[in-house]
């Protein structure tokens, strides 16, 4: 087969995995090598000065041995098929980062004869491309469960990151839609890499020269939608993988439909907003200090109308409104429209002096959504007297709101009285306001005034 064919087919075969991000590794040039690996990322990302920037995003095969339904390289799914040598993927590597196609490589594989024989051709591609190559790209590899230990290890010397794909969120998921797989086989791994890091770690504070493990740490992969695993479930999972093995992301996929394989779920579209939700709900855990317990219980799922944090604002009104001048950081961050950009500069700000309505705008806050759940001074800027049902249906995302054909979509402030006047309408008041107003307008146009 042609190198362009391989090509073709296993980039495109790849392309279902997006767990390929590349921050937290920086390795500068030596002489004689080919490449540096710089901790700002690759995989498509777009750095701060608006760069793109890109790696080698390829199966090493596309053969493989198991039957999972929600893969579309499953042995039994009728696929064109192709496979790289190690020498083959190592020169065409090469080959691109010379002419500054990439800037380094992504490497997963579908699994050929067994673990341990996919694992060694992996790892001697990813080894001669250090050793033989010099290079000093980026490199993130991905590890098949079932692999020997040693090669485990091996693997993490010659990568910048791992991952294992945990795929499945429900462990009982697995006899049924991956037989051959199994969730102790998919962790051992990923607990043998967090404690290679750590002891990586003890041994270069002690000795300054100590090969460095996995530098850029180890992330995975769930799947969206396949499973019939609510939101909560997957929060409570990825909350959990965070905590035992210290992984630098976990990645979520909308599942695509790739066959009409009778236990996978018949959907119409990916459900890329759900995704998306949950991938809000994950930077809470990380960075916003928030608990997968308070965001949602097992059973439940994020509305699809409002972010997590405002779901969990709109359920938590007793804490609500509550001072911009005095509340601390940790609450500041719990107040939907204000990031963590814009509460450090509120916590610096308000040491010189008071926070004022448009001070506060100037911080970056989104001040429509932020401003139904603060006082400012005391005084509270919101239209709806802290009534979490208006509140919702003000700041939603809702698609299906009533318009009117001539003139788009209603402004939300119709129906409302002045703020002078300090006094809300109920639903009903407002939908007969609207269509006493389209009523008129339509008399008007037609001559009946």
């Amino acid at each position: 087969m042609e190198l362009l064919e391989k090509i073709r087919i296993l980039a495109d075969s790849a392309k279902y995995d997006v767990s390929c991000s590349s921050s937290g590794s920086s390795r500068s040039g030596v002489p004689g090598g080919v490449g540096n690996a710089a901790a700002a990322g690759i995989c498509h990302s777009f750095t701060s000065d608006g760069r793109c920037i890109s790696l080698l995003k390829i199966l090493m095969t596309n053969y493989c041995i198991y039957d999972c339904a929600y893969c579309q390289n499953r042995i039994s799914n009728d696929v064109e098929r192709a496979a790289f040598e190690p020498d083959e993927l190592v020169q065409l590597t090469m080959g691109f980062y010379r002419r500054n196609y990439i800037e380094g490589l992504f490497l997963s594989s579908g699994v050929i004869m067994s673990p341990d024989h996919t694992m060694e051709r992996m790892i001697r591609i990813i080894k001669t491309l250090r050793q033989r190559e010099r290079f000093n790209g980026y490199i993130h590899i991905k590890l098949i469960p079932g692999a020997s230990p040693h090669l485990i290890h091996e693997a993490g010397l010659y990568a910048d990151r791992v991952s294992v794909n945990i795929e499945l969120p429900e462990e009982e998921s697995y006899k049924s839609i991956t037989p051959q797989k199994n969730r102790i086989e998919i962790l051992k791994p990923m607990k043998q890499i967090a404690t290679n890091i750590l002891a990586n770690s003890e041994e270069r504070r002690i000795l300054h020269r100590t090969e460095d493990f996995v530098p850029a740490g180890q992330s995975t992969q769930l799947i969206i939608g396949a499973t019939p695993a609510s939101d909560g479930k997957i929060l409570s999972l990825s909350q959990n993988l965070y905590k035992s093995f210290q992984l630098k992301r976990v990645y979520y996929s909308a599942y695509v439909p790739v066959s009409t394989h009778a236990l996978m779920p018949k959907l119409s579209h990916p459900p890329l907003l759900r995704e998306h939700r949950i991938y809000q709900a994950d930077w809470l855990l990380r960075f916003y200090r928030f608990s997968a317990e308070e965001l949602l219980s097992d059973g439940e799922n994020f509305d699809m109308n409002v972010d997590p944090k405002t779901q969990w604002a709109l359920s938590n009104m007793a804490l609500f409104p509550m001072e911009i001048n005095r509340v601390s950081y940790e609450m500041l961050l719990r107040i939907p429209g204000i990031g963590l950009t814009s509460a450090k500069r509120i916590l610096r700000a308000r040491k010189l002096s008071p926070i004022t309505y448009d001070g506060l705008k100037k911080m970056g806050a989104v001040i429509s959504r932020a401003k139904h759940f603060i006082l400012i001074s005391g005084k509270y800027y919101g239209n709806f007297s802290l009534r979490p049902d208006l509140i919702y249906e003000a700041i939603s995302e809702k698609k299906d709101q009533i318009q009117m054909n001539l003139f788009g979509e209603i402004d939300e402030s119709l129906g409302l009285h002045s703020p002078e006047e300090n006094r809300v309408l109920t639903e009903k008041e407002k939908i007969k306001k609207l269509l006493l107003e389209k009523t008129i307008i339509k008399n008007s146009l037609a001559g009946g005034l």
